[in-house]
């Protein structure tokens, strides 16, 4: 069996993204119900002007995580692939579109600190462009330099990812 590199390919900002999630999220309301407290935007297409790898990412916030397997087929049916915790306990991951992705669902329990974590993120580049800027900038490169390997992609994005995201969740705690 021959394994087919996923190619990395990061874009300019794209405005239809924040139309993409929304339409997306209607349809994840009706799949989780009364399951779903909160549908979030994260990730890099959710911050304007961002260069991105084209894929929606979408976190769901629900009541009780061990609910969320049973709404796997409703999830089959709008084409997602189910994929368990995918490395991050108590998180239940669904991808959309194969070798083509189009969009990433993350589903956590409420009070999970991957919430926060994220929405810190997210919010911490909106309001530091110059941070928004040199984090597109690396995404670019690595992108060029490792075209064929996502794996070395997101391995060259961790020590800045990591380093932001300390910064994002002091930043979004004083904020609060």
């Amino acid at each position: 069996m021959m394994i087919i590199a996923r190619k990395v390919e990061v874009v300019p900002f794209c405005k239809q993204w924040a139309t993409m999630f929304a339409e997306e999220a209607e349809k994840l309301k009706r799949v989780f119900g009364k399951e779903c407290l909160r549908i979030y935007h994260i990730g890099s297409t959710a911050i304007p002007g961002m260069s991105a790898k084209p894929i929606v990412d979408i976190m769901i916030e629900v009541h009780d995580i061990d609910h969320v397997d049973s709404y796997n087929d409703a999830m089959a049916v709008l084409g997602y692939q189910a994929m368990g915790e995918n490395g991050i306990p108590k998180r239940r991951f669904f991808q959309k579109g194969g070798d083509e992705r189009t969009h990433h669902v993350h589903v956590f329990p409420t009070g999970s600190e991957h919430i926060a974590r994220h929405i810190a993120f997210k919010e911490y580049m909106i309001a530091h462009p110059e941070e928004a800027r040199a984090y597109s900038r690396l995404k670019e490169g690595l992108a060029k330099q490792f075209p064929a390997d996502i794996e070395a992609y997101i391995k060259g994005k961790d020590e800045f990812v990591r380093e932001i995201e300390k910064k994002a969740l002091a930043w979004y705690k004083q904020k609060q």
